[in-house]
């Protein structure tokens, strides 16, 4: 199993830049970041520092959309950091929440996204696509090479990850959830007749090394809030019965509301109605035993990577721990 980080891009940019110098030297094998420009900084900018500091781990945006960028500028500028550093580029993508939500605008269409991974996985790959009546290649990139991971909750989301996507990511650490959530994918994949087991997955959440689960739970909190935006969605869409496991329906019947200016960030106000019992499902926590066991059953679902969540107040001591104890006994 893989063990990935995921960075805030938060200021100094060059913070984050050692942050991920520091998760290579500890055996991690991809560092991801937000993608939400208002809110933190401009993420592609960040990655060609990271890469010209680093020689091995693989970078992109947990995730981007659609939305933000025009598709063919999001695919030139992974074919160009291929270009660069030798196809060490990764993209997360999905519909958009924080990132076009801060700007008045609503989360992509599926329809609108499927179209968005031909492309930019056409065009960062050197093939041909067709967008708007015309046919694009990027003649100057022939070798570089890019995987489009899809992260999704809804059983149309889940779907089309299975049928379009090379990975699928999935931003909780739940097993019962991950297992329902695989299930969807490897099947939706199946009925479009390609290989389930071609499909890599990657499970994120924010992980804290220590015996102070208490306060664990106070600095990852924040996380059941952010899942909680996406539940809303699939609620309001779906309604509460079989759309996703009970137990993120059930949480979020108490939320009030959310302010993207508290986003991902620990000690978040708009959280306080995630109990304990689904921080502990969704994150990992306490010493490295209970890691090291909810990782085993991860990896016996089929996860290929665990990614980190890096939002609290330990960022380095979690990266030494991972570095020391974890990454060594699950690679």
């Amino acid at each position: 199993m893989d063990i990935g980080v995921v960075l805030q891009n938060d200021p100094p940019a060059l913070q984050v830049v050692e942050y991920a110098k520091k998760a290579e030297a500890a055996g991690f094998s991809h560092v991801w970041t937000f993608d939400s420009h208002v809110l933190w900084q401009e993420p592609f900018v960040i990655y060609s520092k990271i890469l010209s500091e680093t020689s091995r781990v693989v970078v992109g945006p947990m995730v981007t959309n659609p939305g933000t960028r025009d598709w063919t500028v999001i695919a030139s500028q992974f074919a160009t950091l291929n270009e660069m550093y030798g196809n060490r580029t990764i993209c997360g993508i999905g519909r958009g929440d924080s990132a076009l939500r801060v700007l008045g605008l609503q989360p992509n269409t599926l329809g609108q996204l499927r179209e968005s991974i031909g492309v930019i996985r056409g065009l960062a790959n050197g093939d041909a696509v067709s967008l708007r009546g015309r046919q694009l290649r990027f003649e100057w990139a022939p070798d570089s090479r890019l995987e489009v991971w899809v992260a999704a909750y809804g059983p149309k989301a889940l779907a089309l990850t299975g049928e379009v996507g090379d990975g699928y990511i999935l931003q909780l650490a739940d097993p019962d959830i991950a297992e329902w959530m695989i299930k969807a994918v490897r099947d939706a994949a199946a009925k479009a007749g390609r290989d389930p087991a071609a499909i890599r997955f990657c499970v994120a959440a924010p992980a804290y090394v220590g015996d102070d689960v208490a306060h664990q739970r106070d600095q990852t909190r924040w996380f059941g809030g952010m899942v909680g935006n996406h539940v809303a969605d699939i609620v309001a869409r779906y309604g509460a019965d079989g759309a996703v496991p009970q137990v993120l329906t059930d949480y979020i019947k108490d939320r009030q509301g959310y302010d993207y200016a508290e986003h991902g960030r620990a000690g978040n106000s708009h959280t306080t109605f995630v109990p304990d019992e689904v921080v502990d499902r969704f994150c990992l926590l306490g010493p490295v035993q209970n890691h090291l066991k909810r990782l085993a059953e991860l990896r016996e679902l089929g996860v290929d990577q665990f990614a980190v969540y890096l939002q609290h107040d330990a960022k380095e001591e979690t990266l030494a721990a991972y570095g020391e104890h974890i990454i060594p006994a699950v690679s």
